[in-house]
């Protein structure tokens, strides 16, 4: 390794990754949802929210649709 690097001749451009890059949001879960989602990931050791991301992306992946069965009203 040298001790030091010369950058000066070094191009800039554009993170090719960044389209790949996670975006921050805010989502409201119920404490159920959030204690199974921890509960998972004490037992896996990946983090809680990295589980969410893996299950929606499943889901994603899967082309799985949203089934609610809302209660009928009278």
């Amino acid at each position: 390794m040298k001790a030091e690097y010369d950058f000066s001749k070094l191009k800039s451009g554009k993170n090719p990754y960044a389209s790949k890059l996670k975006k921050p949001v805010t989502i409201r879960l119920s404490e159920d949802v959030e204690d199974y989602f921890k509960g998972m990931a004490d037992e896996s050791g990946v983090p809680y929210q990295s589980l969410i991301n893996l299950y929606l992306r499943d889901s994603l992946a899967n082309s799985r649709k949203v089934q609610i069965n809302w209660p009928q009203t009278v």
